[in-house]
């Protein structure tokens, strides 16, 4: 229970108070609190309230019984929108055309993640500046009404407009789900939280397989199959966008389903953390941080070579299955069993990655699997053996949690609001220049086997192999130099653990970096980055 009167929490004349005696104490000058997150609105510099961890087991079950459920709603429907072309594509979906090098359905594939590639920054810094959770559903409600037009729409520009506006709007989804989970849930649990909405990604395509299946049994013709499929998927959407608006947190600050009691606790829980909360500044100092970090670059790296293979799977992958000799309404419901593979492997990287505190290690299990499905269905192409092509199909599907350990690396290791937001941006415009580059890959000259295609992913997810163990090299590398740093502050300045421990709680929410934390307070960062 708390150990401090509300007034103690709130007044803001008692937090100043506080900062002039500590700072002489450690002989740091006072920080700038204007420049601090929106919890010293309710906590102030120092941490002013104990809480026990029977309190905080029972607020962090509270947390999970709103934030993860919607932050899942929010990712199903999103990948369920973004894939409904894939459906589409096998239930008569009026987009022909063809060229040398790619047809009109590879261009409206692309559309998407073009426009998903020009808005990614803008939608970023625009929701830094609003409440995210408002600013979120939206555009949720937003997209629903676009793909609902989807089924006005029969010609080709039509599609790719429609395309390139839908990414427009789901482009903000993975930055500030991101955001919202570094805010309510500590280093140690957000990697298992975001493979709950990830997951997502692999039951969309069991849910989005049953439903085309469904639907290709209507044999009316007063509106065509493809789409029932897109006006079921919008309104499913709009609804989505409504329940976010009206329920889902901000932040700590904002959670009106918390006490202010149960705010407070909340934003004690992840000061240890480091990784701050909500800020409405843009600090060109954390851009150009986030732009010098080595780290960040091998994320680029890391998330372009496994999207490259999402950009085609994503929109062939029922042509591929479709290949090995079934119909169109069986390849429907043989695709399911793809999507509850995907989900099983999201769910294992992410308890593993929380409980052994490993970032990298998690993103191997996911590559290996999909290299060895991919060499199958080379070697395997013209053996007729439909049962071993299905399964190596299967376990293709298991690289797609690679992402989700992207997004937690992201959470845990990089402090600073407008830093993260910038790493969290160019980690989606690297998602999206290897999506537009993975729906050509499958081209149509190489259609139906598409050879080429699978052997530039068993190609690129093996080179990510070399690219894993040089980002866990290079962490290891920083955090041996941390605990070198610390240690001599310590000795330098006689400090305790007790004396490092209220630096890391009076800057907590100063919105400072992680490399800040290093070089200018340096006894703050005594726990590793995850690896």
């Amino acid at each position: 229970m708390p150990t401090n009167t509300e007034t103690e929490r709130k007044s803001d004349a008692s937090i100043e108070e506080k900062i002039a005696p500590d700072a002489e104490k450690v002989s740091i000058a006072s920080v700038d609190v204007s420049r601090g997150d929106e919890a010293l609105r309710l906590v102030g510099i120092e941490r002013s309230a104990e809480f026990s961890e029977e309190y905080n087991l029972r607020l962090r079950r509270k947390l999970d019984k709103l934030i993860p459920p919607l932050c899942a709603a929010v990712y199903f429907t999103q990948f369920l929108d973004k894939t409904s072309l894939n459906y589409a594509s096998i239930m008569g979906l009026p987009i022909t055309g063809r060229y040398a090098f790619c047809t009109n359905y590879n261009l409206v594939s692309l559309a998407f993640y073009l426009g998903f590639l020009v808005w990614e920054f803008p939608t970023v810094y625009i929701s830094q500046k609003l409440r995210v959770a408002k600013y979120l559903g939206g555009n949720i409600v937003v997209w629903g009404v676009i793909l609902m037009l989807h089924a006005v729409g029969t010609s080709f520009p039509a599609f790719f407009v429609l395309r390139i506006l839908l990414g427009m709007c789901e482009s903000c989804v993975a930055p500030i789900l991101i955001q919202i989970i570094t805010m309510f849930y500590k280093k140690n649990e957000q990697a298992t939280r975001i493979s709950w909405f990830y997951v997502m990604n692999g039951l969309t395509e069991i849910f989005g397989g049953f439903v085309a299946y469904g639907i290709s049994f209507y044999a009316g013709d007063r509106i065509a199959p493809y789409k029932i499929i897109y006006v079921l998927l919008g309104g499913l959407a709009i609804v989505v966008g409504i329940c976010v608006l009206v329920w889902l947190p901000d932040s700590p600050v904002r959670a009106h389903f918390l006490t202010e009691e149960e705010r407070i606790a909340a934003l004690e829980r992840v000061r240890d953390d480091q990784g701050g909360t909500e800020n409405k500044k843009l600090k060109k100092d954390q851009v150009i941080e986030a732009l010098t970090d080595v780290r960040t670059w091998l994320i680029i790296l890391t998330t372009l070579l496994t999207s490259v293979p999402n950009g085609g799977l994503s929109n062939f992958s029922n042509k591929i299955i479709k290949n090995f000799g079934y119909t169109s309404r069986q390849t429907l419901i043989l695709s399911t069993p793809g999507g509850a593979v995907a989900a099983g492997m999201t769910l294992l990287c992410g308890w593993f990655s929380d409980k052994k505190g490993e970032r990298m290690v998690p993103l191997i299990f996911a590559l290996v699997p999909t290299i060895v499905g991919a060499a199958m269905m080379i070697g395997l192409n013209d053996s007729g053996n439909k049962g071993a092509l299905l399964f190596a199909s299967y376990l293709v599907h298991t690289f797609g949690s690679g992402l989700s350990i992207v997004y937690a690396y992201n959470a845990s290791n990089t402090s600073g609001h407008t830093k993260k937001s910038t790493l969290n941006a160019l980690t989606m415009v690297a998602f999206c220049v290897g999506n537009i580059v993975g729906t050509e890959i499958f081209l149509p000259k190489d259609a139906p086997a598409y050879i080429p295609g699978k052997i530039a992913i068993m190609i690129l997810l093996t080179v990510q192999l070399f690219v894993t163990f040089l980002l866990r090299w290079v962490n290891l590398r920083l955090n041996k130099k941390k605990q070198v740093l610390i240690a001599e502050e310590k000795a330098k300045h006689k400090w305790t653990d007790a004396d490092i421990q209220k630096e890391r709680d009076r800057n907590a929410f100063m919105d400072m970096t992680d490399k800040q934390w290093v070089v200018f307070k340096s006894t703050l960062q005594t726990a590793d980055d995850d690896c």
